[in-house]
């Protein structure tokens, strides 16, 4: 991942409003293509230009072949707030996120994130690296809105059963992100289908998975949507032990038993 400065000049008198409309526009639309990581853009006034520091999954990802019908419209949008396309600056690698994965079509790939992670939540399934949704062409209503707010919504959920000590809110949320009937587990796995259907790569969906009575009970775990055999040998990535190329579904042994 890379750090990115976007630079916005004033070609003529607008207001303060006018400027941060603008800017929080682009800002959000140039995430919910997949573009920017995150969800906190904080924009600073340096003696005239407001600047704002991202972070991008490519050292390209503003380059306007990538941009969404949405993103579009937005610069058009700072023209009418009589602000310049922004001058855009590479700082430098982000040290505390990782890579993008070297191939946007591998042999397979899974639909995963956690609350830390702010990364595409698409992951190559050869090396678990995430690949930046602009590169899969897995458009729904011109951009991704559709992925990235599953990802807030399954990452909301996971940080109330990490943080949370309300067994009411705890019960709730692993429901939602454990529960093959859950209301986003279906509409992640519909997301699956979408992805899988434009990419022509198998894609998978992520199962949290905790709790059960004992490691051997675990183990002998079936897949939760056909009953089949799904237990893998070896931990895919130290993560998945289970794994059904049937139902597209992987998911990780109890975090109880390990």
């Amino acid at each position: 991942m890379f750090v990115v400065e976007l630079q916005f000049e004033c070609f003529d008198n607008t207001t303060l409003s006018q400027v941060d409309s603008a800017i929080n526009g682009l800002m959000d639309a140039l995430r919910y293509n997949g573009q920017v990581l995150g969800r906190e853009f904080p924009v600073v006034i340096d003696e005239g230009i407001f600047r704002v520091r991202v972070v991008c999954p490519e050292k390209e990802s503003l380059h306007s072949r990538y941009n969404s019908p949405q993103v579009n419209v937005c610069y058009e949008q700072l023209t009418l707030s009589c602000l310049l396309t922004p001058k855009i600056k590479l700082l430098g690698v982000d040290l505390n996120s990782d890579s993008v994965a070297e191939s946007f079509s591998p042999s397979w790939q899974v639909l995963y994130t956690t609350y830390v992670h702010s990364c595409s939540p698409l992951r190559s399934g050869d090396t678990l690296l995430p690949i930046p949704l602009y590169q899969t062409g897995a458009v729904t209503d011109g951009d991704y809105k559709a992925i990235i707010k599953w990802q807030t919504e399954w990452q909301a959920f996971d940080e109330i059963q990490m943080a949370i000590k309300s067994p009411t809110a705890v019960s709730m949320a692993l429901t939602e992100i454990g529960d093959v009937d859950s209301e986003l587990f279906v509409r992640g796995r519909n997301l699956c289908r979408h992805i899988e259907t434009t990419t022509e790569v198998p894609t998978y969906y992520y199962q949290y998975r905790v709790g059960g009575e004992n490691e051997a009970t675990e183990l002998a775990r079936k897949c939760p949507s056909c009953g089949g055999e799904w237990h893998q040998s070896e931990a895919i990535h130290g993560l998945f032990h289970f794994k059904c190329d049937r139902c597209r579904i992987v998911s990780n042994m109890s975090w109880n038993f390990q």
